[in-house]
């Protein structure tokens, strides 16, 4: 029930938003605005005030706002000079761009008032690196702690020019390096190691620069070749190629499952991992790689000898891992939950410093997504990130389960992708209406009616076979077979 009553509330509010943003702009013109109407199809629901009726329609996957036409019927004498066909040119670009920039200004002030809120985020404590990974070769490693990142310009021989921003959370951290990869542009990481103080509250309110923790004094840089990447996709497995996965976590067992091999051992739920075969795992995430590679091929697994320390006694105990399958190669498994708790700060912004994130933020994911845009229609990137509604139901009804602050900022995402999304300049979209506006305002004359009849319909069929693309990436995803 939470993710329906979500999702539908995603939808209303974007869907108002945009329209809200040609009708304001209308009124502003000067135009007689007959429709406002949140939803399509039949009415469900319906009001009139003043000139305009407000309707509320069955499908609640859009809306428009009809306004006085004379291409669409006949118009009283009196009401010609406010029918949106006889208004400036200047006027009517306005009103067609002023749905997509309500929703980026929309953005704007969701991403400031989540931002405000604040969010519990992971802290910026990195995790040992994957073998052969990115950040192993630059020499992350496990509890280093990430202070700011340069993204370096594309000509950089040297960490000498650039973009740096301060890194207030692991998501921060994760956004930044997922930018710069499908930039092409490497980045500088400056890192602190060794010190890995108590999770506490960072908070902008106070007047005090966000971060994860007061910067000591010993710290260095570390540099990710992020441009060997030849990332064109956003996806899940861009973040192991770099080699920044889980938070940083102390090597610490949690829950046992009954029947396996961590039980049959004699391990239990707490007990801290200080070694195996005498080698010291840094953290939770080596001490997975070492279960794991008990299993070698097809030969059985291979006993480990552990010492663990619980209630402050060390104790030895000899294990013996599971061969398990795993994307079709043999691993070892002991069946217990591994990882102590991770680190997590309260990241929350002044109302200034809200405010401008909240901009930047807006800016930085509509160039993103005009670029991801871009390269799908020309094939450099996977078609499988187009999304539909059954994603966006899911993804709402998570965001609404972790909190408001992750809501609104879930909010964000979509208002920008709507935002962005009609600004292309397809037809049937505002962003086609833009381009037949700039080819009338190059030519003088405006585009031939059968013209935009038959762009029309090559955009519909268009924007039809992009929507069930999209419906088909929400099926596999969800079936899991993406």
């Amino acid at each position: 029930m939470t993710t329906l009553i979500a999702f539908v509330l995603t939808l209303g509010v974007l869907i108002v938003a945009h329209e809200w943003g040609h009708y304001r702009v209308a009124r502003a013109c000067g135009v007689k605005v007959l429709r406002f109407s949140i939803g399509l199809g039949r009415p469900i629901w319906r009001r009139q005030s003043g000139e305009t009726e407000w309707v509320i329609g069955l499908l609640p996957l859009g809306g428009y706002v009809k306004m006085l036409d004379e291409r669409e019927g006949p118009v009283p004498p009196h009401d010609r000079a406010r029918a949106f066909n006889n208004i400036a040119l200047s006027r009517r670009a306005a009103i067609v761009a002023a749905g997509p920039a309500a929703n980026l200004l929309l953005a704007v002030a969701l991403y400031a008032v989540s931002f405000w809120i604040g969010t519990d985020e992971p802290r910026a404590l990195l995790a040992t690196p994957p073998a052969a990974s990115l950040a192993e070769r630059a020499g992350v490693q496990a509890g280093d702690l990430v202070h700011r990142v340069l993204v370096l310009d594309a000509d950089a021989g040297s960490a000498s020019s650039g973009d740096s921003y301060e890194v207030a959370s692991l998501g921060d951290l994760r956004w930044q390096l997922t930018r710069a990869a499908l930039a092409g542009r490497d980045v500088v990481m400056t890192v602190s190691r060794g010190a890995r103080p108590p999770a506490g509250h960072v908070d902008g309110a106070t007047g005090d620069t966000p971060s994860v923790a007061s910067e000591p004094a010993a710290t260095h840089d570390l540099r990710l070749a992020l441009s060997s990447l030849g990332a064109s996709d956003p996806d899940p497995a861009l973040m192991k190629r770099v080699g920044i996965g889980a938070p940083f976590s102390e090597p610490v067992l949690g829950k046992i499952v009954s029947g396996g091999p961590a039980e049959k051992a004699g391990l239990q739920k707490g007990d801290v991992v200080l070694n195996i075969d005498g080698r010291v795992p840094a953290d939770a995430a080596a001490l997975r790689a070492m279960i794991r590679a008990s299993v070698v091929g097809t030969a059985d697994p291979i006993p480990q000898a552990w010492r663990v320390s619980r209630a402050g006694k060390d104790i030895d105990i000899a294990v013996t891992p599971a061969r398990v399958l795993d994307q079709g190669g043999a691993i070892g498994r002991i069946e217990a939950a591994i990882g102590g708790p991770v680190r997590m700060d309260l990241v929350r912004l002044g109302p200034w410093e809200g405010l401008t994130r909240g901009v930047q933020r807006t800016i930085e994911t509509s160039v993103l997504s005009v670029k991801m845009f871009g390269r799908m229609l020309i094939g450099e990137a996977s078609l499988r990130n187009l999304s539909g509604p059954l994603t966006i139901a899911d993804y709402a009804g998570q965001s609404a389960h972790l909190g408001l602050a992750y809501y609104l900022g879930f909010l964000a995402l979509v208002s920008i992708s709507l935002g962005v999304l009609n600004l292309l300049p397809l037809p049937m979209l505002d962003g086609g209406h833009l381009l037949y506006y700039l080819i009338e305002a190059v030519s003088g004359r405006p585009l031939p009616d059968a013209w935009i009849e038959w762009l029309q319909r090559g955009g519909l069929v268009f924007i039809v076979a992009m929507m069930s693309l999209a419906l088909f990436n929400d099926v596999a995803r969800l079936a899991g077979l993406q």
